[in-house]
């Protein structure tokens, strides 16, 4: 039997040459060890105490009390990975949740994109993005939208170990009107029926057909938009698309398929409607009104306010990087922010975190998190439970994720600071460990400096 109580090498020591050497996250049957004065074990609570994880085969098996409890780890079961985390200036806490990002693509791209990249480039794309977005501290994502099957081959290759990167819901295509937002749009005719995605459908029985059909691509989530959205080339705002009927075709056939829906929604009457149609979660509603709020507290509709993509285009507008159809509605866009998360969180409805990554920067998913505070007027406590434990039951994985307990899932992130006083410790340049799943994440050289480790 081999016991480990203290550690051997610095952490600075050991990444750079076994996990940034490899290129490879470490196999889910290694053992990983956290040791910690400050550990954060279930976000609601906010009770932080000394201990030590063991994760086994991609699972928390034990939360031991202290940061010295004796771990057995019997020979031949693996390479153990250990960690070590002295004194009060760091808090290990669950891996983190972005319920809405777009890991295939990036910010601002150029409007004929869409039409010469292939999918295969487009997950090779979602590749890079993935580790900016694990790196982060954010090791379960929901993926809103990916062209063709790019979305569900990163993945899998994620799951299997092939790259590394956060777990991920994949919802493939966005279900969008003819001509909507989520169809292509500015191109020639031609061009437009070559590109045709078969996401689009009218009336109730398309629309269900198009959802079966996602279902049977891979789909972990559907998403449809209920109104139009800001960065497509349509010119018709963002008011409601979808009728009334064709929306609750696609709630009702997703629920039977065991699905849960996500509605893109800005307009006012777009947001009621789809909470009355019973989706799970509205993303964006930037114009919710008094009966959007009714609807979603009816139907126990969450909101997913996706504030971070204003950061981007306040960058990007006095670039010139838009068309001049999608800068007007920025424009409007930008006049409303923040309206929706105060409407909901006075209203008591849940809020999960989403960033909508891929319109604002990949990497940079916590910048969210001082904006949920400006316009929610949400505690530093509150946000982190939005991305832990509320985003982990929106996703229906709240057995699984958003807790350091006994049989969830190996994802822990530690943190130099204390992010229930001062959400700045959950930026990406204080982030010092991020296990996923129980692979430890090759990190950038300058975080991982301030721990030590050993390995066997």
């Amino acid at each position: 039997m081999r016991r480990f109580r203290r550690p051997l090498l610095t952490l600075a020591c050991l990444l750079p040459a076994v996990a940034i050497a490899q290129g490879a996250p470490a196999p889910a049957e290694d053992i990983v060890i956290v040791r910690a004065e400050r550990v954060l074990a279930d976000p609601a609570t906010g009770r932080v105490a000394p201990a030590t994880l063991l994760i086994r085969g991609g699972r928390i098996e034990a939360v031991l009390p202290g940061a010295d409890a004796e771990v057995a780890t019997p020979e031949g079961q693996g390479r153990v990975r250990e960690f070590r985390f002295e004194g009060s200036a760091h808090t290990v806490l669950p891996g983190l949740i972005d319920s809405h990002v777009h890991l295939t693509g990036n910010p601002a791209e150029p409007l004929w994109q869409s039409v010469v990249e292939t999918d295969e480039r487009a997950a090779i794309t979602g590749v890079r993005n993935a580790l900016r977005t694990v790196q982060a501290g954010f090791t379960t994502v929901r993926d809103l939208g990916a062209p063709g099957s790019a979305g569900y081959a990163l993945r899998d290759a994620i799951r299997e170990g092939d790259v590394p990167g956060p777990r991920v819901l994949s919802a493939g295509r966005m279900v969008s009107i003819i001509g909507g937002h989520g169809d292509l749009t500015g191109f020639r005719p031609e061009v437009t029926r070559a590109m045709d995605a078969g996401n689009t459908c009218t009336g109730a029985e398309q629309c269900a057909e198009v959802v079966r059909t996602l279902s049977r691509a891979g789909a972990d989530v559907i998403k449809f938009a209920a109104t139009g959205g800001v960065l497509s080339q349509q010119n018709r705002g963002l008011g409601q698309h979808f009728t009334d009927a064709e929306m609750k075709a696609i709630v009702d056939t997703a629920h039977q398929l065991g699905l849960k829906v996500a509605s893109h929604a800005h307009g006012a009457e777009g947001v009621a409607a789809a909470a009355r149609a019973g989706v799970d979660s509205i993303e964006h509603g930037t114009y919710v009104d008094e009966a959007g709020i009714r609807a979603m507290k009816a139907s126990g509709t969450y909101l997913v306010p996706t504030l971070s993509p204003t950061i981007a285009y306040r960058e990007n507008l006095p670039k010139g990087l838009y068309t001049a159809v999608v800068a007007a509605k920025i424009r409007v866009r930008l006049e409303a922010t923040g309206k929706n998360i105060a409407a909901a969180r006075q209203a008591g409805l849940p809020i999960a975190y989403g960033t909508d990554s891929g319109v604002s920067e990949h990497g940079r998913n916590a910048e969210e998190m001082p904006l949920m505070v400006q316009y929610g007027g949400m505690s530093p406590q509150e946000v982190v439970v939005s991305a832990t434990r509320t985003a982990a039951q929106l996703l229906g994985l709240e057995n699984e994720i958003g807790q350091l307990a006994p049989g969830f899932s190996g994802d822990v992130v530690v943190v130099e600071g204390d992010p229930l006083a001062d959400l700045a410790a959950l930026q990406r340049d204080r982030i010092r460990l991020v296990v996923a799943a129980g692979r430890v994440v090759p990190m950038p050289e300058k975080a991982v400096d301030h721990a030590v480790a050993t390995q066997r």
